[in-house]
């Protein structure tokens, strides 16, 4: 391996490091809709770790087609900066629907009591929810769509490093370079995703939420939107 593979290596590896802590959309998704879904941990991982691969593999293909057909990298970064915004504006609206959703799920669903009078005891209150077999349909359907969303919206979203900055230089050295620091760069930039979601998800569940619990929908989802905000306007 020749000096600028090794530091081309090096920068793929600090990039995908720096580039995923830095864009808090790249694990408070998971985060959040984990602790709002009570996911299991396989099943966060492997949302994380698809999203993550479709993530990196949009932009690996672009770059490619971009190299074979010798397009300048001046307008694969314009494209890129446009796939970003329309990712950032589909975090914020998909954060905004569940937000709305959970808000609307949460007051359906809130403890009220009912007083009972018996002859022999005399009253008594008892609390509980309305939640029906309907309802719960509709929840779940929900549920089970979210992973697509997710993987959509990371699909969307750009590498924005990725092209310009690794991409082009390794393949002016060598293909055997070129795939490495593709692969150094995935490799990182999915491996910090899921090292994040993983600590994150296992210490949130210790925080115990009471009657703020049926919020926890919408909490995920003003989260989401948040982070999507913080991308658009503020670029992280």
């Amino acid at each position: 391996m020749d000096q600028q593979t090794i530091i081309l290596v090096t920068t793929a590896a600090s990039i995908g490091l720096i580039h995923t802590l830095a864009g808090p959309d790249h694990y408070l998704p998971f985060i959040m809709m984990s602790r709002a879904g009570k996911w299991t941990g396989t099943k966060t991982m492997a949302v994380t770790f698809l999203c993550g691969v479709g993530h990196i593999l949009s932009s690996v293909v672009l770059g490619f087609i971009g190299i074979a057909f010798g397009i300048g990298v001046m307008r694969l970064e314009a494209f890129e900066s446009f796939r970003g915004n329309i990712a950032a504006w589909a975090l914020i609206g998909f954060g905004f629907a569940y937000f709305v959703w959970g808000l609307h799920q949460a007051v359906k669903n809130r403890p009220h009591r009912h007083i009972h009078i018996h002859g022999d005891t005399g009253p008594h209150t008892h609390e509980h929810t309305h939640s029906g077999g309907h309802a719960h349909i509709h929840e779940s359907a929900k549920k089970s769509m979210t992973p697509w969303i997710l993987f959509t919206v990371f699909v969307l979203g750009p590498c924005e490093p990725l092209i310009p900055i690794l991409m082009y230089p390794a393949a002016k050295n060598s293909l055997h370079g070129l795939i490495l620091v593709t692969g150094v760069f995935g490799g990182v930039t999915i491996a910090t995703m899921m090292g994040v979601v993983v600590l994150s998800s296992w210490g949130i569940n210790f925080v115990k939420m009471g009657k703020l619990e049926r919020y926890m929908h919408a909490i995920a989802g003003g989260t989401i939107c948040m982070s999507g905000l913080a991308i658009q306007f503020l670029g992280l």
